[in-house]
């Protein structure tokens, strides 16, 4: 079987996006607004045929995935290829720490997707990283409709790879939902961070 429908799924909220606070590869977990989110984008799944889960192994992103996982019996595979952008030391501080305590780090992140955070990673080092799970996904996956767990940065540039086309005129918000289907030899954006369900 082909895969031709995947779901990209931002997980629910913490205090640290509450707060504004950049946190990268730090494990933080989901707060009470987080996990309430979770379980909307279950209910949105109920019906959606998915076959199977991926997550990144960061709590916030699993604990989305076992959300929607649990009540069906599906398995979640965890992949840290599908991990925040690792931001070294500008993890755990808002955008106004970051430019007031590293300002010449933070003009060279702002102007470069190559530039490499200091004790982290660029963003075309995690596109690299999540298109390694991409090409890999590709290649095993038995399932035709699967969905995906993972964070903002992951699925920008994922997205920067697979549909340069797309316009992004906000961020990917938290338990959003974005979706990618198979249009012959590339894949077409059907729903962009949707949110609908969270208002339901």
């Amino acid at each position: 079987m082909t895969l031709n429908i995947v779901h990209w799924v931002r997980h629910g909220e913490t205090d640290y996006n509450l707060n504004g606070r950049w946190q990268g590869t730090l494990d933080i977990p989901l707060n009470e607004t987080g996990r309430r989110q979770a379980e909307r984008v279950a209910e949105a799944f109920r019906s959606v045929p998915i076959a199977c889960l991926y997550s990144s192994d960061l709590s916030r992103a699993y604990e989305t995935a076992q959300r929607i996982a649990t009540p069906r019996g599906l398995e979640i595979v965890k992949d840290a290829r599908l991990r925040e952008i690792a931001l070294g030391k500008f993890q755990g501080l808002t955008r106004q720490e970051i430019a007031s305590t590293y300002p010449l780090e933070y003009v060279y992140w702002q102007n470069s997707d190559k530039y490499v955070v200091p004790n982290g990673e660029s963003r075309l080092g995690l596109q690299a990283r999540v298109m390694s799970f991409w090409d890999e996904l590709l290649r095993t996956c038995a399932y035709e409709e699967v969905a995906i767990v993972t964070h903002g940065g992951t699925i920008r540039w994922m997205l920067n790879a697979l549909a340069p086309q797309t316009i992004l005129t906000r961020s990917i918000e938290n338990a959003s939902i974005t979706t990618l289907v198979r249009d012959g030899a590339a894949w077409r954006v059907t729903r962009l961070g949707d949110i609908s369900h969270l208002s339901v």
